[in-house]
């Protein structure tokens, strides 16, 4: 179950920073992303997706240290972030569930409620 889940949210994670990685270099996504407001993101939402792909980095690496594959799974602070990574995916959910966007709505909530389960289960393990 913890390879299931961790394979899953990471590569739920690559398709993320995939998706940011084509907004920073101005695919007209933007409805999918930080409101829907923009079908190309303006430079700040651009940046905003930078950060993005640097935290979905540290989210993987996380989480690949709390299930064992890289060292110090068993710190405290990995384990207490894990499980702020689990809230910051549930307050996503809620987030993304009240978007004025359809296509974020439709789209990334389910996104957030898959990653909040399959860091749950990394957090547990």
């Amino acid at each position: 179950m913890l390879a299931v889940a961790l394979t899953g949210a990471l590569v739920l994670l690559a398709a993320l920073t995939l998706f940011q990685v084509a907004l920073i270099f101005g695919a007209p996504l933007g409805r999918f992303a930080w409101g829907g407001a923009h079908r190309v993101l303006p430079v700040r939402l651009r940046v905003g997706s930078i950060v993005s792909v640097v935290l979905y980095a540290g989210f993987a690496a996380l989480l690949l240290s709390r299930a064992g594959v890289i060292a110090g799974g068993e710190l405290p602070v990995v384990v207490v972030l894990c499980w702020v990574l689990f809230a910051y995916f549930v307050i996503g959910i809620l987030l993304n569930a009240i978007s004025r966007s359809p296509a974020e709505r439709w789209t990334m909530t389910p996104v957030c409620v898959m990653l909040a389960g399959m860091t749950l289960i990394v957090a547990l393990s």
